[in-house]
C-alpha cells in the first residue's frame, strides 16, 4: 500500500473495495487538480474532510438504497458530501424541495424543517454524486477530472458484491450512469428528474420511496424512514 492510500480519510468497508481506485493513473491526477485549485485560490465544495461524507455515513454492507446525483451545489454551506443533501439553516434547493413533495404526496410525511439528509444516510440510504467536488459558483466545473470513473467503480462494486439494493436513477444522466446495473439482482427505479424542469414530466407521482420500501420488505428488510426529524 502507498502512502498517499495510507492517508485516505474512508470508511473502512468502503476502504476495503476501493482501495484499488485510489493506486490508479486518474485518481492521482485527481488529486493534483484538486490541490492545484486550492493553490490558485479557489474555493471547492464540499470541504476536503467531506468529500467522502456518503462513504463515512453509510457502510459498504448496509446500502439498502442508492440516490444518484450529478454534482454537489456550488453555493456556499450548502454541499457536505450527500447528494441532494444541505446542511441545517441552509433554504432548500429546488430539486430538493421537489424530493420532499414527492414524499409528502408518496407516503403523508410532512415537509421537514431543514433539508439535511443524514438520517437517511445512517439508514443506509447512499446519497451519492458523480462528482464529489465543485468549484464555488461554477456549477460542474470539476465534471471529467476523474470523479466519474471513481464513482462508477462504486456502484460496479455494489452491483457485483451486493444484491437487493434499490437504486433510483433521476434523469438520463443517473440513468446513463447505472445503465449496468443487474436488474434481476437489484431493484432499479427510473423517472426524470426532480428540477423544476422536468419534474412535472414523471418525478411527481412516481412513488419511488414506497416502492422502495415495499422491495425491502420483500427482501425481509427494515423499510426506510423517509422523514427528516428536527
Amino acid at each position: 500500500m502507498s502512502k498517499s492510500s495510507d492517508t485516505i480519510k474512508l470508511e473502512p468497508s468502503w476502504r476495503a473495495h476501493l482501495l484499488p481506485e485510489f493506486e490508479q493513473p486518474y485518481m492521482k491526477a485527481l488529486k493534483v487538480f484538486l490541490q492545484q485549485q486550492k493553490q490558485a485560490g479557489k474555493i471547492i465544495y464540499p470541504p476536503g474532510s467531506e468529500y467522502f461524507n456518503a462513504f463515512n455515513l453509510t457502510p459498504f454492507e448496509q446500502v439498502k438504497v442508492v440516490i444518484l446525483g450529478q454534482d454537489p451545489y456550488h453555493g456556499p454551506n450548502q454541499a457536505h458530501g450527500l447528494c441532494f443533501s444541505v446542511r441545517k439553516g441552509v433554504p432548500f434547493p429546488p430539486s430538493l424541495r421537489n424530493i420532499f413533495k414527492e414524499i409528502q404526496d408518496d407516503l403523508g410525511l410532512p415537509i421537514p424543517s431543514h433539508g439535511c439528509l443524514n438520517h437517511w444516510a445512517e439508514q443506509g440510504v447512499l446519497l451519492l454524486n458523480s462528482v464529489l467536488t465543485v468549484e464555488q459558483s461554477k456549477a460542474a466545473a470539476h465534471q471529467g477530472q476523474g470523479w466519474e470513473q471513481f464513482t462508477d467503480a462504486v456502484i460496479r462494486e455494489l452491483n457485483e458484491k451486493r444484491e437487493g439494493i434499490v437504486f433510483m436513477l433521476w434523469g438520463s444522466y443517473a440513468q446513463k450512469k447505472g445503465q449496468f446495473i443487474n436488474v434481476k439482482k437489484h431493484c432499479v427505479l427510473k423517472s426524470p428528474h426532480p428540477s423544476p424542469l422536468s419534474s412535472h414530466r414523471g418525478f411527481f407521482g412516481c412513488k419511488h420511496f414506497s416502492q422502495a420500501n415495499a422491495y425491502l420488505k420483500s427482501r425481509k428488510l427494515a423499510p426506510v424512514d423517509w422523514s427528516v426529524p428536527d
